[in-house]
């Protein structure tokens, strides 16, 4: 997002340079922040059916099942999972929001178009042939990662939260231990 001179009416006459508004943003390490205007939080929340198997390839299968017990049934099993979004940023007083959430809606639409009704297994590239064993806590990273990347305003994603049964729940908040 760009602000021009024809932008803003007043001008201060000290640096020749237009008068910002109270709410203007300023740039700070290539990050845009509006001016004195409230932060706040948004969450939004969507569900999804998908299959999948505990197992890792590189280990024997009495290892997989003793890691992994029923969850490494050939057969896979399925989960309904539950996926929250949260954003933080400012409020912006041209529209009172966040983020605008036509907007999340339609990214977070296109990753669920990934994994909704699918083998994580065999449908999901990042999960496919072992490269990923497909755990919640995977999954959390991938959900995170594929949002990010889709997303028009990525600096603003904070967390995802990922609920495989009503007591298990993951969070994952973008952080990687260094290489």
């Amino acid at each position: 997002m760009m602000v021009t001179a024809t932008s803003f009416h007043s001008t201060d006459r000290r640096q020749n340079k237009p008068a910002l508004p109270p709410y203007c943003f300023t740039m700070s390490d290539g990050v845009f922040y509006y001016k004195d205007v409230p932060i706040a939080e948004m969450t939004r929340i969507e569900s999804f059916s998908a299959s999948h198997r505990l197992h890792n390839p590189e280990l024997t299968d009495a290892r997989n099942v003793e890691m992994f017990g029923k969850c490494n049934n050939p057969n896979g099993h399925g989960h309904n999972y539950k996926w929250e979004v949260t954003l933080r940023g400012p409020v912006k007083p041209t529209s009172g929001m966040v983020y605008d959430l036509a907007d999340l809606k339609q990214e977070m639409g296109f990753v669920l178009s990934i994994v909704d009704h699918k083998n994580l297994d065999l449908d999901v590239p990042y999960f496919r042939e072992g490269k990923h064993v497909s755990t919640t806590e995977n999954l959390a990273v991938f959900l995170y990662d594929t949002l990010k990347a889709n997303m028009g305003q990525p600096q603003m994603l904070k967390k995802v939260k990922l609920w495989e049964t009503d007591k298990n729940v993951f969070t994952y908040k973008g952080v990687h231990t260094p290489e």
